[in-house]
């Protein structure tokens, strides 16, 4: 074989190695948990976040980082030992805000957010994750009292290191998402410590529930005291109105008067003085006289019984 036919062996290979590679890299495929980043010549040119199969020029033109879509967990001071969780003392030992030890835990669940940054603006993303959950633990529960963070004060304390911790992250530019925050079991170190916080936990629990029967007791005297009101009021909007209504009805009678009055005088006045006289004297009899002391005229009050009857014919006659 000629040097010749050798470089042109040599030549057809090389030739075939180059179409080899670039149909081997001219292609990609994101699956639906995926996401992609698109580098030419180390700079990123595009993103990809739609599934399926994709193209870019050859390798070493353009490359391709791939990313995963899915939700990650980061354990901070617990760990695993032989599938039982175990406390990771110089992680979960924490000095809370009123100086008392106790230990903590936190569940960080996170996902890339954004791939360049990700990529690009730190050697080790997960571990700076990492320090930032440590440091936003400790100085939310540094600014606690115990007795909130092993009652009822969990909740605040979760959603403040997911503020602090969404804070740091965001400013160091790491391309991670904070998905949520939960936190783990919070207990004391020893036992002596737990036995007593349990005493004073009880002894708390005892006093808000003589706080609460009390608060029952007072509603319950309220309660009766405003239904006692109302039914006074009620009793005594019915007589103000009973006496708004006789008012008017005494006013209505008193100008009926009147007008009679102006009409006859006279009569009106003799009428009124015999029926005052009738009311403050029902049951007696009424005589009027004349000027000289003799009787005109019998005028009985009330209706008169037979023996009155047979008196005053006989006075008549």
């Amino acid at each position: 074989m000629t040097l010749k036919h050798i470089y042109q062996a040599t030549a057809g290979i090389i030739i075939l190695l180059i179409l080899v590679l670039v149909a081997l890299t001219s292609w990609y495929t994101v699956d639906q948990s995926e996401q992609a980043l698109v580098l030419t010549l180390g700079e990123v040119t595009e993103e990809i976040k739609d599934p399926g199969l994709h193209f870019k020029a050859p390798w070493p033109i353009q490359s391709v980082e791939v990313f995963s879509r899915e939700t990650y967990s980061l354990v901070f001071g617990y760990g695993e030992v032989d599938g039982q969780p175990v406390v990771k003392m110089e992680e979960a030992k924490m000095l809370t805000g009123d100086e008392n030890i106790l230990l903590a835990g936190l569940v960080v669940q996170w996902r890339i957010g954004h791939m360049a940054d990700y990529l690009f603006n730190a050697e080790d993303p997960q571990t700076m994750l990492y320090n930032a959950t440590s440091a936003a633990l400790r100085g939310v529960i540094g600014n606690s009292t115990i007795d909130s963070a092993l009652t009822d004060g969990k909740a605040e304390i979760e959603q403040k290191v997911r503020e602090q911790l969404t804070t740091l992250i965001n400013s160091y530019e790491i391309g991670i998402e904070i998905v949520d925050v939960k936190l783990q079991n919070v207990d004391l170190p020893n036992d002596n410590v737990r036995k007593a916080f349990t005493e004073v936990t009880d002894a708390r629990e005892q006093m808000n529930t003589k706080i609460n029967e009390a608060r029952k007791y007072e509603n319950q005297k309220l309660n009766e005291a405003k239904g006692e009101a109302e039914a006074k009021l009620s009793r005594a909007e019915g007589v103000k109105t009973s006496r708004i209504e006789t008012a008017k009805g005494d006013t209505a009678n008193f100008n009926a008067l009147y007008q009679s009055y102006k009409a006859s005088p006279q009569i009106t006045q003799e009428r009124l003085i015999l029926e005052t006289m009738e009311q403050i004297m029902p049951g007696a009899q009424i005589y009027i006289m004349d000027d000289n002391g003799g009787t005109v005229k019998y005028l009985p009050i009330q209706p008169l019984q037979p023996n009155q009857a047979v008196q005053k014919g006989a006075e008549q006659r």
